[in-house]
């Protein structure tokens, strides 16, 4: 059996996964400062980020059209499934289950589903990792369907960002609140909790003290390491997420582990030296 793996804009894609053809990117655009981009191979992530920094307001993303995803649904695989941005945080699972339904009314049934990562960036990546694990070992799709359910259901998402701009300008802090936290130097600790909502799990008073605490939390909650990877995506500051796998690799054994840089849009929310860990 065939089959293909379509991921949104907001989770990345390994050399490997790309060179494969059993995945492709569903591209987000983004308007800020006027402008609208979209987040394919033309995103130019240096100028997205100034333009980002400049912005009073906060850049609006736009998902994937159902029609892009009905399109993606249309191939000769046997099994397709797309992997969304959170659908606390995005209209992209939306989009694609609207996609389904157009793809259905088109050509007819097909083997189709639509997961809702209730995560973000890397964490989009390990459950696309994990479609194409259960594939290749033979499973049938429903099988598939239920083991990376489970999976997600399991997956824990973190993260400490450099700046608190992206938060404060889309309403997730208060003005005050960023004020202060910028002024003391604090970096929350931050989390995704079962619904896939931004949560506080903790703070500290400077970035490296931040990422230890991180590194605390993740170690604290963190179940059978040995059958998990350890997937590290960050914001141009892979010496930090190098840091941050040697940490959490002297207090557990993983499967494997994984370090991506964030490209498109998922470097507006990480910002320039934010590191997010799932696990």
């Amino acid at each position: 059996m065939s089959y293909k793996v379509i991921v949104d804009s907001c989770g990345e894609l390994t050399d490997k996964m790309k060179k494969s053809g059993c995945f492709e990117t569903a591209s987000l655009k983004i308007e800020v400062a006027g402008q609208q981009i979209v987040d394919d191979e033309t995103f130019d992530q240096e100028r997205f980020l100034k333009l980002v920094a400049v912005s009073p307001e906060c850049p609006k993303s736009s998902c994937p059209s159902p029609e892009r995803y009905m399109e993606g649904f249309h191939c000769e695989a046997n099994h397709v499934y797309a992997v969304t941005l959170s659908s606390e945080l995005s209209g992209s699972y939306n989009s694609a289950l609207l996609g389904k339904n157009l793809y259905r009314e088109e050509y007819g049934e097909k083997d189709i589903y639509v997961f809702n990562s209730r995560s973000a960036s890397v964490g989009e990546t390990l459950i696309a990792l994990k479609i194409a694990e259960c594939e290749e070992a033979g499973m049938a799709f429903q099988d598939v369907v239920d083991t990376v359910e489970e999976y997600i259901a399991e997956q824990d998402t973190y993260f400490v960002l450099e700046t608190l701009e992206t938060l404060r300008k889309n309403g997730r802090l208060t003005g005050l609140k960023a004020i202060v936290a910028t002024a003391l130097n604090i970096k929350p600790v931050m989390g995704a909790t079962a619904e896939g909502t931004i949560c506080q799990l903790g703070q500290a008073r400077g970035i490296k003290k931040a990422l230890v605490k991180m590194v605390d939390e993740i170690a604290k909650r963190l179940k059978e390491p040995g059958k998990k990877i350890l997937a590290i995506s960050h914001c141009n500051c892979p010496e930090r997420a190098r840091q941050v796998k040697d940490m959490l690799l002297e207090k557990a054994d993983f499967r494997d582990v994984i370090i991506l840089d964030t490209a498109g849009i998922s470097s507006m929310y990480a910002s320039d030296g934010g590191v997010i860990v799932v696990v």
